[in-house]
């Protein structure tokens, strides 16, 4: 009996290769959908989708204050006083963030998880360890900023309260929204920029470098310090976002920092006004914040470390997609190149064809002195073979 070969002596079939966790910077590629193009179309749909709801967010506040007779501003549009224009300057920012994740959806089919972290969500709990770690460091930032000479830090000499109403008010806004502002800079610059380079380029520097400098850029020209130390807090806060595995930490730094300077803006008349940013800093400001970011990145990195964060996200899926062709599974003994074997091995009957179900079995023959083709009935004494009578009972 000759049973079927699957394939040559020591022939293994071919296997799909074994999935590599992917860091934070290369999760575009974590469906195995990621294409060259789809970076580049997706930062489209992110410019455009921003550029659309800042219209409808513009378009709806000139409606209203049309309906409601606000005054106009030097720029010709409807003015809602210092805290009404900050909170719509706010809001036009944290719009941002569903575009991004929709494109990380849509352009990149991927889920929009992998922008928070290799967690493929927002991870609340260490989120909130960097928030703490965050929180003494920009304090004393700013009291050593504060101390500084105005002219040293980049602002005037001018400063006023701007009474309790005004405060508080300014500072209910600025609780209520620069925590969603602050967040889409980081989806915008570490999430969706930092994966996108990545996604093209495996180091992680390549990757870090180019958002920082928009991320500079994005301020504005101000001085050549306030550029520095924007661009110093972009890398920064990119590599913490590749060691760490997700934006929690460039999400906790940027939160408190904007919410301690919004905050003081708030508490001086005419602070939510000014234009100034961060842009705009002195060199002794910048020689303040630079070693602040520097401690702050080195409490992260340890805190990191004692609870053994993992910065590696699910393994990149190697499936092919829907309809590609399978494995192909090695020729058996003897057939020709490229000859595939039909599904399952078939087994020889051991007597011959086998009938098929319900047809009537084989005749046996008649036993030897019984007439051709004669069939005892059913109950019969059966025939009696030669020599039985020489058996012994």
């Amino acid at each position: 009996m000759t049973i079927f070969s699957a394939g040559r002596p020591g022939a293994v079939p071919h296997a799909w290769a074994q999935p590599v966790p992917l860091p934070y910077h290369r999760l575009a590629h974590t469906t195995g959908r990621h294409r060259w193009w789809r970076p580049l179309a997706g930062t489209g749909l992110v410019v455009g989708g921003a550029v659309v709801a800042m219209l409808v967010l513009l378009i709806g506040s000139e409606v209203a204050g049309y309906a409601l007779d606000r005054p106009l501003d030097g720029d010709e549009l409807r003015s809602w006083g210092d805290i009404g224009d900050t909170a719509l300057g706010l809001l036009s920012i944290a719009l941002i963030t569903p575009v991004l994740l929709l494109a990380a959806h849509w352009v990149q089919r991927r889920p929009p998880g992998t922008l928070s972290s290799v967690a493929g969500k927002l991870r609340w709990r260490w989120l909130g360890m960097c928030l703490a770690a965050a929180l003494p460091l920009v304090a004393a930032s700013m009291a050593v900023s504060l101390l500084l000479p105005e002219t040293a830090a980049g602002g005037t000499a001018d400063v006023e309260w701007a009474g309790w109403s005004s405060f508080l008010a300014g500072l209910a806004m600025v609780c209520a929204l620069v925590p969603f502002q602050a967040a889409a800079e980081e989806y915008a610059f570490r999430g969706w920029l930092l994966q996108a380079v990545g996604a093209w380029c495996r180091s992680a520097w390549v990757a870090v470098v180019p958002q920082a400098l928009l991320f500079a850029a994005a301020h504005g020209w101000g001085t050549p310090w306030g550029f520095a130390d924007l661009v110093v807090f972009g890398l920064v806060a990119g590599w913490l976002t590749v060691r760490t595995g997700g934006i929690e930490a460039a999400v906790a730094l940027h939160v408190l920092n904007n919410l301690v300077a919004f905050g003081v803006a708030a508490a001086i008349a005419g602070g939510l006004a000014s234009e100034e940013t961060a842009a705009d800093m002195g060199w002794m400001a910048m020689a303040v914040d630079v070693p602040m970011l520097l401690l702050y990145a080195a409490a992260v990195l340890w805190l990191a470390r004692r609870r053994r964060l993992n910065p590696l996200g699910a393994p990149a899926d190697a499936r092919p997609a829907p309809g590609a062709p399978g494995p192909t599974w090695p020729d058996p003994l003897g057939a020709p190149a490229g000859a595939r074997p039909a599904p399952g091995p078939t087994w020889p009957d051991p007597l011959g064809a086998r009938p098929e179900t319900g047809t009537p079995g084989p005749t046996w023959p008649d036993p030897l002195g019984a007439p051709p083709g004669a069939r005892p009935a059913p109950g019969t004494p059966g025939p009696t073979w030669p020599g039985a009578e020489h058996r012994a009972t």
